[in-house]
Parts: structure tokens; sequence; C-alpha cells
């Protein structure tokens, strides 16, 4: 256990910090599986540009890298286009 109180305190916001990353990594991963799971093309084609802004906001974050967000933005598009 630390035994400064600059180092409790960093405790503190590392588990706090940590448990809010957590909390928007996974509610992105259920946004885009639950987009993945769309079969009607209106309906996904307008859910698009918010699961593609939520994964920006992610990735600027740092929470996922750009490149993550980028691949994924690519296949859910194609997903869309594939729809019929």
């Amino acid at each position: 256990m630390a035994n400064h109180k600059s180092s409790i305190k960093r405790i503190r916001q590392t588990v706090a910090r940590r448990l809010h990353n957590r909390y928007y990594v996974k509610s992105a991963r259920t946004t885009v599986r639950r987009f993945r799971a769309l079969t009607d093309k209106a309906e996904a084609t307008a859910k698009l540009p918010k699961v593609i802004s939520l994964l920006d906001k992610i990735a600027g974050k740092g929470l996922i890298s750009k490149n993550k967000a980028s691949n994924l933005k690519s296949k859910l598009t194609l997903h869309v286009q594939k729809l019929s």
C-alpha cells in the first residue's frame, strides 16, 4: 500500500479513470455488436453516423487506437452496403 498522500490520491484517480474507460469501451463494443445484427438497410443507414461518431469519440480519448476505429468504421460501412 502506498504511504504518500499523493500516491494514494493517484491510486484513487486511476481506479476511477479505469472504470470510466471500461464503461465507454464496453458500451462501444455492445453498440457495434448490435449494429452488426441489424438486417434492415434503412435502419442501419440511419444508425451508422451515430456509431461512427461513437468510435471517433473513444478513439480520440485514446481508449482504442485510431486504426482500430478506422477498421471498424470501414467494416460497418461495408456491412450496410451489403444489406438488401
